[in-house]
């Protein structure tokens, strides 16, 4: 059954947003009667019927619902954005689909990219729930510095994963972890000083193999192993 997104998403007859609309009647071909399912990204799941379909958009009947538990284990990913967007957009697209709860863009003193597209990561977030039936969709936070980062960390262990010999953590450590935040750099690793003001707020050191990765497959490779 084709599952949709709607914020505002509610028992009785609700409207769909405009892309949402658009995909249904333009894409699909819908029409009044046949039935659907939506999310409202926060962890609702609606049995849907069309209601109406019109030059004003697509109206829904909601059926029956339900609440869907949110994740039992949940992974904060601080990302540098990388300089090829597209790279950042194909980790966040692959990043939800195998279950992440939250991503931060990070501005780092080597980062080669100042900003992001926002609007358009938050669109790939939406596909890629969809399409993995996550119910509770992840979040995403504007570009973030490391020093404004440090100062909203959760209580979760914190990871900094960089480039190195001795004092860091073994990547398998992640999977027994109930929650955890974890930092990937940019391509030329984060600086001695950034390592070190996270090194002495209680972080840990992280490793991820002999292998030098690029940004988005490092942070890939750390969100594949919490979800072991």
């Amino acid at each position: 059954m084709h599952l949709f997104y709607a914020p505002a998403a509610r028992e009785g007859i609700f409207e769909l947003p405009e892309e949402e609309s658009h995909h249904l009647f333009h894409v699909l071909r819908l029409r009044e009667g046949e039935s659907v399912e939506v999310t409202d990204g926060l962890g609702g799941l609606y049995a849907c019927e069309v209601h109406r379909v019109g030059k004003q958009g697509v109206q829904l009947q909601t059926l029956s619902s339900f609440t869907v538990s949110p994740p039992a284990r949940t992974l904060h990913i601080g990302i540098a954005a990388t300089k090829n967007a597209d790279r950042l957009e194909w980790f966040t697209e692959k990043a939800v689909e195998m279950g992440v709860q939250r991503i931060t863009p990070l501005l780092c003193q080597r980062s080669e990219r100042k900003q992001v597209n926002t609007e358009r990561l938050q669109k790939i977030i939406v596909a890629a729930a969809k399409q993995s039936r996550h119910f509770h969709f992840p979040s995403l936070d504007p570009m973030t510095s490391l020093d404004k980062f440090i100062s909203v960390l959760s209580s979760s262990p914190v990871y900094i994963a960089y480039c190195g010999e001795g004092g860091r953590r073994p990547l398998a450590e992640l999977c027994a972890l109930p929650a955890a935040t974890v930092l990937i750099g940019p391509e030329g690793d984060f600086s001695k000083e950034e390592i070190d003001a996270f090194l002495s707020i209680g972080a840990l050191g992280l490793s991820l193999g002999d292998a030098r990765l690029r940004t988005e497959t490092a942070a890939l490779k750390a969100v594949a192993a919490f979800n072991l």
